[in-house]
């Protein structure tokens, strides 16, 4: 989609202003009014916060949606200015209705199979035991009326998404009806946490030293256990440990139960003069995030010009 990451440098506060100034809004006008706050020091947080009612990560992200929808968009920002109109200063909200009157609506597709779209393509050759990737089985029931044949393609094959950080399973996209299915791992089942590439290499490294003729469930066993024993103390093991567990934390998400309206911290929130999503209509001192952030201090590095030479090495 033609996005260029680019790492912020160390210690040089004008890379990320922007992002920084809406951080300090989001705290300012919500963070630190909700139970548990602990604050950026021990000069900004209450008597006991432990003590106090917290909030699981989902829990909090939707609080932090509903006060982004209610309060922060309906807030007039500086940046948001109509040349026709000097001295009128509009919220995102009000842009928003100001951009569609000027330019109308933009249908945007809605694909829920989007993100398989996004996937890293392999291109395999579909045998009676189904496709062979990187030394690893998979199959699955979508491949039966195609098992033997060749693709229309020039060379015969026949596209799979793979995901690198889960291959417990691998994505084909039937071509008669156009919809996903996912084709398992052989090695798959019993577990309940992702695996990646890079760590099932990793674990084949470990067991080849042992085994002449490893196998890949019981090197990745062997590595997970090894990993809850504490062995793994190299920077590389620990980078590939956390993400397999930010992976597992997405997939196990919970879904929330109650509305985030009903929460006792937002209904009090919400409750505030300040904190009515009638704000709009109302002239209010600005603190959005296109704020200079004056207490920030800017650090001045002495050449950086190589910085991204090596930024995005361990990415």
């Amino acid at each position: 989609m033609g996005i260029s990451v680019q790492p912020a440098r160390l210690r040089t506060v004008r890379d990320k202003g922007p992002l920084e100034r809406f951080f300090l809004t989001l705290r300012e006008d919500l963070l630190q009014g909700l139970p548990g706050y602990k604050g950026p020091d021990l000069h900004s947080r209450g008597e006991r916060p432990e003590g106090e009612a917290f909030f699981f990560l989902h829990e909090l992200e939707a609080i932090i949606r509903e006060w982004v929808a209610c309060v922060y968009h309906h807030r007039p920002h500086t940046s948001l200015v109509d040349p026709g109109v000097p001295g009128l200063r509009m919220s995102p909200a009000a842009m928003f209705e100001h951009g569609l009157n000027r330019a109308g609506y933009i249908e945007v597709p809605r694909d829920p199979d989007l993100a398989f779209e996004f996937l890293r393509v392999e291109r395999r050759r579909i045998q009676h035991y189904g496709i062979d990737l990187d030394a690893r089985r998979y199959n699955g029931a979508a491949l039966d009326p195609y098992r033997g044949l060749l693709s229309a393609e020039r060379d015969g094959k026949w596209p799979v998404a793979v995901n690198p950080d889960d291959i417990n399973a691998v994505y084909f996209r039937d071509p008669a009806d156009r919809r996903w299915h996912a084709l398992a791992w052989e090695h798959a089942p019993g577990r309940d946490m992702p695996v990646s590439e890079e760590a099932l290499q990793f674990a084949r490294r470990l067991a080849a030293v042992r085994d002449r003729f490893p196998d890949d469930k019981a090197a990745v066993r062997d590595l997970f256990e090894r990993w809850n024993l504490g062995l793994g103390t190299s920077l590389v093991e620990r980078r590939m440990a956390l993400r397999l567990a930010r992976e597992q934390a997405a997939m196990d998400l919970p879904e929330a139960e109650e509305s985030v309206a009903t929460l006792p911290s937002v209904r009090r929130l919400m409750e505030l003069p300040d904190a009515e999503p009638h704000l709009a209509a109302e002239v209010v001192e600005e603190t959005g995030d296109d704020d200079v952030a004056d207490d920030a201090e800017l650090v001045e590095l002495e050449d950086d010009s190589d910085f991204y030479t090596d930024a995005l090495e361990d990415a």
